[in-house]
């Protein structure tokens, strides 16, 4: 066993940690990354984020999808295997991994391999797959940065084939003929598009009345017309009483009675905090109800020189809000000057089409009794959409009637994660709405659709006047 000394230990090596490490580094402080899996990245880079989104760009760019509406029958369904998208997936995450190496090079940031296990408040064990401990780690502060797991119950029969969660998917050896997904909200409503443009006859199952129910419920209606389109069943109000397998298929005995089938059945009804094994309990850190470590604004968890940011505090549960939480946790640790996490940030869910958002509904500006007007830019209406073939899609401006201030942005559609920001930044300086009509926009773009919206918005108040 070998004794190490840092100021600070990091426990995990995704979004959070990564991000907390380089932080530290650049203030001068010794840095020391424990990270369990053979090579560092975290589930974002092996198992989530990374994969899906490389797997859905694989799937449009092979699909040929885009040309639907140019040329008749152009989409090579038949074309698109398995081995092609999983050459793709395997480049980008050794493309990624290769420059998490480099950054913790250049930064000094020791990386060891092994599980990690608090002994005391201030001491951690790394042990190895056979629970040798190979280190024996001391330091003044400590960040749990170590994720979340899928959520999967033990009467479930999960295999590598048949039964299967977002980790699983990405192991199939085949696409699915059909495929039947629990869960209508971001993992399940990602994957259930991807696989419907393969040709896959695929049928989402939820307890809501619809998909994503967080989004705004304007832009909520306008995504699931488009899944329909491209072939994805939803049936709402509905819970599975029985998962099986039967001759090699899925089989889902629902709580009204009906009974589904499918190759294939992705379980996506939530997520788990990572912190099995890692002996909390010895430190005094404490879970909340959910079984999130519970922390305070400032990362802190109930012991305040151990930090917990990402995915293992629960949400939003996102790769970007958790790479500010690292950065904000490891700010207040090395003294520098730091702030709360911010109130508005963007939302990306990466469904075909991609749908984005940015402050709030239009339920929430109802809710506190707003005088407010809607502005939208419909994608048929863009010539950019026109030349790249995607005419679904709408830009939503939420504003107030009296004062013109932005007060939520939602797009949906090709670009809609990137066009999010200029919202974001137009919110954060308090940009009025009638800042987008006195800006000149390149033509054609996705960006014009501001102006548009904007415009669209401006009608109408002066119209009632």
């Amino acid at each position: 066993m070998e004794k190490l000394k840092a100021d600070i230990v990091i426990i995990g090596s995704g979004p959070s940690g990564q991000k907390a490490a380089i932080q530290g580094s650049k203030a001068g402080k010794k840095v020391i990354v424990v990270e369990r899996e053979d090579e560092p990245g975290g589930a974002c880079l092996f198992s989530g984020t990374i994969p899906s989104k490389t797997f859905r760009e694989a799937i449009i760019d092979l699909s040929r999808l885009n040309e639907r509406a140019f040329y008749e029958g152009t989409i090579a369904r038949d074309e698109v295997t398995i081995s092609l998208l999983n050459e793709r997936l395997h480049k980008v995450i050794d493309d990624e991994k290769a420059m998490i190496y480099r950054q913790f090079r250049r930064n000094n940031i020791q990386l060891l391999q092994g599980t990690a296990r608090f002994e005391t408040p201030h001491t951690l064990h790394v042990v190895d797959e056979k629970f040798k401990i190979s280190y024996c780690l001391e330091a003044e502060y400590f960040i749990i940065a170590t994720g979340s797991l899928p959520r999967n119950p033990h009467e479930i029969p999960f295999d590598d084939r048949v039964i299967l969660d977002s980790t699983r998917l990405l192991a199939l050896d085949r696409i699915p003929k059909s495929l039947l997904v629990l869960g209508g909200g971001v993992i399940g409503s990602e994957y259930a598009s991807f696989f419907a443009i393969l040709g896959t006859e695929v049928t989402i199952v939820d307890r809501q009345s619809h998909i994503l129910p967080m989004l705004d419920s304007e832009m909520g209606v306008h995504l699931q017309t488009a899944l329909t389109e491209i072939g994805v069943k939803f049936i709402g109000k509905r819970t599975p009483d029985t998962i099986s397998k039967k001759d090699g298929r899925a089989h889902v005995v629902l709580n009204d009675g009906r009974e589904l089938e499918a190759d294939a059945l992705l379980f996506a009804l939530g997520r788990t905090a990572n912190v099995e094994g890692l002996q909390i309990d010895k430190a005094g850190v404490m879970l909340d109800g959910k079984g999130y470590v519970k922390v305070n604004p400032l990362f802190q968890t109930t012991l305040p020189h151990i930090y917990a940011v990402g995915d293992v505090i629960g949400g939003p549960c996102l790769a970007s809000t958790s790479m500010e939480q690292g950065r904000l946790a490891m700010r207040h640790i090395v003294g520098a000057q730091t702030h709360y996490f911010p109130y508005n940030y963007p939302v990306g869910i990466y469904t075909i089409p991609e749908i984005s958002s940015c402050g709030m509904t239009e339920e929430r500006v109802k809710e506190l009794n707003f005088n407010y007007e809607v502005g939208r830019a419909y994608y048929y209406e863009i010539a950019r959409s026109h030349i790249a073939g995607t005419n679904t899609g709408l830009l939503k401006l939420i504003f107030h009637a009296d004062t013109l201030e932005l007060l939520g942005v939602h797009a949906l559609g090709s670009g809609a994660t990137e066009l999010i920001h200029i919202g974001q930044m137009a919110m954060h300086f308090n940009a009025k709405i009638d800042h987008f009509i006195d800006q000149v926009f390149n033509y054609p773009t996705y960006a014009e659709t501001y102006r548009v919206a904007a415009l669209n918005g401006i009608n109408k108040i002066q119209y009632k006047k």
